[in-house]
């Protein structure tokens, strides 16, 4: 094998396990060593491998590699040539170093150096050993063909002399003329694709769009329920021990590993999601890119070691001078396709298989709080080409923490406003032929309200220039929240509400902390000290919303989301955390139904052609049908699993009911027109 301007072109990874054998090989001026590069591989031979001005290494890493320490056990350098080569002994273990010409390191054992040694090729003597002569034809080594003597006789000295005149046969060529060495046939009576007659796959069907109905958010008919995925923010390992638990992340990536925890298969967490009731994945990009910022460190990274895996960004590199992480600058004019494909790539499965990516065009975390997140920021100065602006060297407060989202909020600088213009026309342009996308500001947004009137502003622009509408959602701290729902012309452009950085507590008063205060959510609630929600206080959120601005629909992300998933659903909220419903038709009943007037541990909706809905933590429920002529089938829905009882009992108009509830606990009442 040949390469060039590589990068540990010859490797074994974590806890490689032998034999493997690196024959013959060449790496031509590469930019980092081959070897051992994580922990604990074992049986490796490099046989007659070239590493052609970096080193060879079986070497302890340190915190190096992700912390790989010692890297090789048990393993053969032998004949091989390179600027060093690195043979350590590592506890309990041995490597060898046999025939090699470089600056030595290690305390391995060393036999023979700088001595060409017999047999030429260890692997080839041992595959001869084992396998007997009929090895010979497949030994293929580059020849040697003049000797090396300090004294030799007139004759010869005259013959290496002429020699001496033409380069020497490189790897590369020798490879280039395996075709003259072993013909390969080119005949072959095998039959093509064409003529096998295979089937096209099929092309996917996508399920009906997600829209707006009667301020349920549905698809064809039926409201969207279920519960949603967050993704990591940063950490991770592509190690074993890494991937028990991983969560999802649409733009992680792995090179040449794909799975849970590396660079997700796209078709298996969206059958993950619908095998599990997830609806949604609340996406954001990751804090950073490379791992090694995991220790929470400013400083400048002397090199471009990055650790996998890496939480790829929305920008291009350009290939040009060196960020704060050792790679290259980022262009913000430039968007990185493999990120943007990745998002939209999930988003047709979503619309293939009825779920919702939640889009958060920003990610506030890089712009407040630890230092660190803010080191590796695309739109930090030392980090892009673009002038963005901001002061450089970072004014770090007490040299540890960042105060900047008020100047990222600021669009009154003309190149950070038509960036910011630019990156929001790109987050729609996107996801322009995709329904099942909700766009909110920014996962953590507690900014202000100037900035948010500027983001509707301009997806307002495309909406009006590209003749295309798009689910805009409203998440943001409630007297932003408020003030643009009171700006009807923005309110306009907002089709959901999201109830996300504030809440009611269970006490009846309102944790609401203000926009534009420069802190991050986590710094609010540890200045007020906010109590839990409760079932009542969930549903009068987002009652309050849904009677008030009944054309739009109401997300709650806040405080006992999960928990309190009907009471979103009694107030008339959209995409409520709650168990898959044994009959599909009640998602159906749901969008032609109304919140009616509750009572104390008795929440309603309902639509007197269709149905009702009752929610009760009672031993009884009671509804007022006197002005209704039809009757109802009684059936129960568990309000944990779904499951479904359908009583003998009917209910029937004319007068007020009461419907008993056997289970002893709170219950789901349906009760379905006959």
């Amino acid at each position: 094998m040949y390469a060039e301007n590589g990068y540990h072109d010859f490797a074994v990874g974590y806890c490689a396990a032998g034999p493997n054998a690196f024959v013959q090989c060449e790496s031509h001026e590469p930019h980092s060593f081959s070897g051992t590069i994580d922990s604990w591989a074992s049986g490796v031979l490099f046989d007659i491998v070239n590493s052609d001005g970096n080193a060879l290494s079986f070497g302890n890493r340190g915190q190096d590699g992700q912390g790989a320490g010692w890297t090789a056990a048990n393993s053969v350098f032998w004949q091989c040539t390179a600027a060093k080569v690195d043979c350590p002994k590592p506890p309990t273990a041995q490597n060898w170093a046999f025939g090699t010409w470089a600056q030595f390191a290690g305390n391995g054992h060393w036999e023979m150096s700088n001595e060409h040694i017999r047999p030429r090729s260890l692997y080839y003597a041992q595959l001869a050993d084992r396998l007997g002569e009929s090895t010979k034809a497949r030994t293929i080594l580059m020849p040697v063909e003049s000797e090396a003597s300090s004294s030799p006789k007139v004759e010869v000295a005259m013959a290496l002399t002429k020699l001496a005149q033409q380069p020497v046969l490189t790897l590369d060529e020798f490879i280039q003329k395996a075709p003259e060495r072993q013909l390969i046939a080119t005949q072959t009576t095998a039959k093509t694709i064409e003529q096998l007659g295979l089937p096209t796959a099929s092309k996917p069907t996508n399920a009906p769009a997600l829209t707006l109905q009667n301020g349920w958010l549905v698809r064809g008919n039926t409201v969207q329920t279920g519960k949603r995925q967050d993704v990591p923010w940063w950490n991770g390992s592509a190690r074993p021990h890494g991937l028990e638990n991983a969560k999802p992340h649409l733009t992680r990536f792995v090179p040449r590993m794909t799975g849970r925890g590396l660079t997700d298969d796209l078709n298996e967490v969206s059958d993950w999601m619908k095998a599990n009731n997830v609806l949604a994945i609340d996406h954001n990009y990751g804090l950073w890119y490379d791992r090694r910022r995991d220790d929470h460190e400013r400083i400048r990274r002397m090199d471009g070691e990055v650790w996998t895996p890496f939480y790829e960004l929305p920008f291009a590199r350009s290939g040009k001078e060196t960020a704060w992480d050792g790679l290259s600058k980022y262009d913000l004019t430039r968007y990185n396709r493999w990120y943007w494909s990745r998002l939209q790539q999930f988003a047709q499965l979503a619309d293939q298989k009825e779920l919702v990516l939640i889009h958060q065009n920003y990610f506030q975390h890089n712009i407040i709080e630890a230092g660190a997140h803010y080191a590796d920021f695309p739109w930090r100065p030392a980090n892009n080409l673009n002038q963005t602006g901001f002061p450089e060297p970072v004014p770090y407060a007490g040299d540890k923490r960042i105060f900047m989202a008020e100047q990222f909020y600021d669009v009154s600088h003309p190149v950070r406003r038509q960036l910011h213009r630019a990156y929001i026309r790109q987050c729609l342009d996107n996801f322009s032929e995709q329904t099942g996308v909700i766009q909110l500001i920014s996962a953590e947004y507690t900014g202000p309200l100037s900035f948010v009137q500027f983001w509707l502003d301009v997806i307002k622009e495309w909406e009006k220039e590209k003749k295309k509408n798009v689910l805009v959602g409203l998440s943001t701290t409630k007297d932003v929240q408020d003030a643009i729902l009171a700006d009807a012309p923005r309110a306009a452009t907002v089709d959901i509400i999201d109830i996300r950085y504030w809440h009611y507590q269970a006490n009846g008063t309102a944790y609401t902390p203000a926009g534009g205060q420069n802190l991050a959510p986590r710094q609010h609630a540890r200045l007020l000290n906010p109590k839990r929600s409760s079932f009542d206080q969930v549903y009068r959120a987002v009652s309050e919303y849904r009677r008030q601005f009944s054309d739009k629909a109401v997300m709650y992300s806040g405080d006992g989301q999960e928990a309190f998933g009907w009471a979103v659903v009694l107030a008339g909220g959209s995409m409520a955390s709650i168990p898959t419903v044994a009959d599909r038709q009640f998602l159906k009943d749901l969008p032609t139904m109304k919140p009616l007037v509750s009572s104390p541990q008795q929440w309603m909706l309902g639509n007197a052609n269709v149905g009702f809905v009752i929610y009760t933590e009672s031993s009884e429920a009671s509804l007022d049908l006197t002005q209704v002529s039809h009757a109802y089938h009684v059936r129960f829905i568990s309000p944990k699993t779904g499951e479904i009882t359908t009583s003998a009992e009917q209910v029937k108009g004319g007068t007020v009911v009461t419907v008993k509830n056997p289970t002893g606990m709170a219950s789901v009442i349906w009760l379905q027109k006959r």
